[in-house]
């Protein structure tokens, strides 16, 4: 049985819009600014699960009553002049935890953006699973603020914008392997930003490199064609990020994203060597193993194998100019 995915997006034209800023959640807003407010709001939701991305051209005051009981995790996308939640002054990329039943303040002096998910509290050991400090439920029942890395926290961010961009453009339901990716991968782009801002945790046991590898591909192997997400392989062996980028650094000489992704383009390949053309299509297949963007997914494709993912499928591409995502 899969999990319908809600997509909905809509222009703002008026401050009221955005009393629904984030899905499921209802938010007191005052206008602050002058001028009639104009934005973007989108939301993504998969079951209980919801990411929503606004972004508004005026000043607002924000407040949220404390009847919500599920935990929201927000990220600042964009900012034209000071943003501030509670007493903590935000910056670009700044993580923002606000936890179940607790009310909240915010004022944006100017035009912003901003993105939110919300989710029940008893998701967290699963999906910051391998993270001691993320996993725990106790983390996030208190207000937080955590500080981005400068120099890489917009990388999370532009990732989670693309990942919104992809979903908004799909409707009906995703299988519950797909659901699971695809969650992991929004919450992977706050988790990054968090873990920035904390100390390294240096005090895991690192075990033989070769044989976490392989309890690795065993958990692999079971999970057969699904896509699986690092930080699901965390959870289920018990290992931090860390440990397990330094294991496969070690052995394979790439991190545990990059080996995932290879083994994700190769079970790409063989769907589409195995499917006759018309049964499928490269965009379909591409999407049930996580690859959001085709233009770069056809470019690691053709990289990978030296030829484009719709000649492995069997069908001859148009001549082009070279345009992978025509080709994809």
């Amino acid at each position: 049985m899969g999990q319908f995915l809600l997509v909905d997006s809509k222009k703002l034209d008026g401050f009221e819009g955005l009393r629904q800023a984030v899905h499921g959640s209802h938010v007191d807003v005052m206008q602050l600014g002058r001028g009639r407010l104009r934005g973007t709001l989108s939301h993504v939701g998969i079951g209980e699960f919801s990411l929503s991305i606004g972004a508004f051209n005026v000043g607002m005051r924000t407040q949220r009553v404390s009847s919500d009981d599920k935990l929201i995790i927000g990220m600042l996308l964009t900012a034209q002049e000071r943003v501030a939640h509670w007493a903590f002054d935000m910056q670009l990329n700044d993580v923002l935890v606000i936890p179940p039943r607790l009310e909240h303040d915010g004022v944006f002096h100017g035009a912003s953006a901003y993105a939110a998910m919300r989710f029940d509290l008893s998701e967290v050991a699963s999906l910051f699973g391998g993270e001691a400090r993320l996993s725990d439920p106790d983390t996030w029942r208190s207000r937080g603020h955590f500080r981005a890395d400068l120099e890489t926290g917009g990388i999370a961010s532009r990732r989670l914008v693309r990942i919104m961009s992809h979903l908004r453009s799909r409707t009906g339901s995703l299988t519950p392997s797909t659901a699971d990716f695809w969650k992991r991968s929004i919450v992977e782009c706050m988790a990054a930003n968090v873990m920035s801002s904390l100390p390294p945790d240096d005090s895991g046991w690192l075990p033989s490199a070769r044989r976490l590898i392989r309890r690795v591909e065993d958990h692999l192997d079971e999970a057969g064609t699904r896509p699986v997400h690092v930080s699901e392989i965390c959870a289920a062996l018990s290992v931090s990020r860390r440990t397990l980028h330094r294991a496969f650094q070690e052995v394979f000489g790439l991190g545990p994203v990059s080996f995932l992704r290879h083994k994700r383009l190769c079970t790409v390949y063989s769907i589409l060597r195995r499917s006759a053309p018309g049964s499928t299509t490269v965009a379909a297949v591409a999407m049930q193993q996580g690859f959001y963007e085709l233009g770069r997914f056809a470019q690691y494709y053709l990289a990978m194998f030296g030829e484009h993912p719709s000649q492995t499928l069997g069908i001859t591409p148009l001549p082009t100019d070279g345009d992978s995502i025509a080709r994809a």
